[in-house]
């Protein structure tokens, strides 16, 4: 029976990861509709949208689901979203902002509310957080694109502000506005890079231990279940022991 059990285990895992991939899958042809819907369905043409598209590919999003994103856009049923943002406090004081997309503003504030009033958090008012957070765009390559230096100055060239480069790679930092533009001009020296987005860069972080982890995680995992919710970025660190442990 151990085996069973064990097998058991596994599918349910790969379950478990397979509707989160589906999920995301959902989450980013969302992403791609609205950028489309708003600009020009041309990727060429619309910065949110190639940039929409290309977070998709990083992530293996089939073409045939990104083409039908794109169409949907340019259909006259496609449904109207309005982009929210939620900000609040998680389990150990760690800030939480959460970014949603939706067609039902009660609906998804009702349920981010009641996600972070079960899990420890506590939801803000817009801006309770936000000032520990800068908007900016962040560049992801491989170690394999070139040495330090070789990186920074593309980096520079390109007009980005920072590079923080390591054994897993290579983030370019930029100013938000500037993605699009930094990204097209890196892609001529060091190629097309791994994901080109815009994030929500803590500016202080909180600690935690394991439990704190554990309890934040929990938050983190309910809020990305909510098929309304796009991102959620917190300001925690943790030490590498606790990370081992998780």
């Amino acid at each position: 029976m151990a085996g069973h059990s064990k097998w058991a285990n596994i599918q349910h895992r790969k379950g478990r990861q397979d509707a989160a991939r589906s999920k995301l899958f959902s989450k980013l042809a969302k992403e791609i509709t609205v950028a489309a819907k708003m600009g020009d369905p041309d990727p060429d043409k619309n910065p949110r949208l190639r940039l929409a598209v290309k977070e998709a590919k990083s992530v293996s999003v089939p073409k045939d689901v990104i083409d039908r994103a794109i169409k949907k856009s340019m259909g006259g049923d496609a449904e109207n979203y309005d982009e929210i943002r939620y900000e609040g406090y998680g389990p150990g004081g760690v800030a939480v902002i959460v970014e949603a997309m939706t067609d039902n503003r009660n609906r998804t504030a009702s349920n981010v509310r009641a996600v972070f009033t079960k899990y420890g958090g506590n939801l803000g008012e817009t801006g309770s957080v936000g000032f520990m957070f800068e908007r900016m765009g962040q560049i992801a390559y491989p170690a394999s694109v070139g040495d330090d230096d070789t990186v920074m100055e593309a980096a520079i060239e390109a007009g980005a502000q920072d590079v923080e480069s390591g054994e897993d790679g290579h983030v370019i930092w930029c100013a938000f506005e500037d993605l699009n533009d930094v990204s097209t001009a890196l892609e001529t020296t060091l190629g097309e890079s791994e994901t080109a987005k815009l994030i929500w860069r803590p500016q202080t972080t909180t600690e935690l231990d394991l439990e704190g982890m554990q309890k934040l995680m929990k938050l983190i995992d309910a809020l990305e279940d909510d098929d309304d919710v796009q991102t959620v970025t917190a300001n925690f660190e943790a030490s590498d022991a606790v990370m081992e442990q998780l």
